[in-house]
């Protein structure tokens, strides 16, 4: 049966007419699937259905999406990124050159490795070596990430030591004025200071503000988009926020799970009502864990009146 599949021009070259047209026609479409973008279900024959292949340097993976989550289109991701996609479909270690992710099995919330970038004049390039020792975050889900670009100021008459500073990532649903808003909250648990610099005073929301970060003064409004960074999720998981490369060029990570990150159905059918994300951040010991999400948009409220919070609204990657 021919299927209600959208195969966008960049899709059709990348994996040729013949398969384009054996989609469309329902030989490899599957009937049933999960939405790559708000994990819920889709049909493809009785729903617009979006084709996107995520596309690594070695790996490719086709996903389905609502179309009116996420148009078709071509998603350039770093190979790690699609390699962990893939092992979170078939459950194994190692992964085959192609995948087709139609069917990718629900996820209990859980806390992840990850690795952030935290951007700096000369900064030195990511450390993708695992956190040390992630731990659960509430309200829904987060991770604990080195940030190699900053180092934690040392004890009182003694010259500074580069140390990695630990991003904590939590995923949320915020009331943004009356509509429910899908959120990412990253807090560094230590003052992160610019690279080089001789002082001890925590830089970390300056940096961001650098790279078109706002400060959030009234969470009533969403925070304006910052052109060039975006949000990547795969398979109903968040793989990484990416900024603009520094030359141009494709995007590259800023925050990036070694571990896909699971995501509540709640954060992701807010996502699916508003198609953006609304990424805070706040400066060390500001916000802390918080066992709900209404003390979570309360600890967000008091770091803004206190000129502690920047943030920007980002898309998904590819849109």
């Amino acid at each position: 049966m021919p299927r209600m599949l959208d195969v966008s021009d960049d899709v059709r070259a990348e994996i040729g007419d013949e398969e384009a047209d054996r989609l469309l026609a329902g030989d490899n479409a599957p009937g049933a699937y999960d939405c790559t973008s708000c994990r819920t279900p889709g049909n493809t024959e009785q729903e617009r259905t979006s084709t996107v292949l995520f596309v690594g340097q070695e790996t490719a993976v086709l996903a389905f999406a609502h179309a009116t989550c996420v148009p078709s289109q071509v998603v350039a991701v770093s190979e790690d990124q699609l390699r962990g996609a893939v092992r979170s479909i078939t459950g194994e270690d190692g992964a085959p050159p192609t995948a087709e992710a139609s069917h990718a099995p629900p996820v209990p919330a859980a806390s992840h490795a990850s690795t952030s970038y935290v951007p700096g004049p000369a900064a030195p390039a990511p450390d993708l070596s695992p956190a040390p020792v992630p731990s659960p975050v509430s309200p829904v889900a987060g991770s604990h990430a080195p940030a190699p670009s900053g180092h934690t100021p040392a004890p009182s008459g003694h010259a500074p030591v580069p140390q990695q500073a630990v991003l904590g990532v939590t995923s949320g649903v915020v009331l943004v004025g009356q509509e429910a808003c899908a959120a990412l909250v990253v807090e560094p648990t230590a003052p992160i200071i610019r690279p080089g610099s001789i002082g001890h005073g925590d830089e970390f929301l300056q940096l961001l503000s650098e790279q078109g970060f706002a400060p959030v003064v009234d969470l009533s409004r969403p925070p304006a988009p910052n052109p060039g960074w975006s949000v990547l999720l795969a398979m109903g998981r968040l793989h990484a926020v990416l900024m603009p490369a520094p030359g141009g060029g494709r995007p590259v990570a800023w925050w990036q799970a070694h571990s896909p990150m699971p995501l509540s159905e709640g954060w992701r059918s807010a996502l699916g009502r508003s198609q953006k994300v609304l990424v805070y951040a706040a400066a060390a010991g500001t916000i802390g864990t918080q066992p709900r999400e209404d003390q979570l948009r309360a600890a967000l409220d008091r770091a803004a009146a206190r000129g502690a919070l920047v943030g920007a609204s980002m898309p998904l990657a590819g849109t």
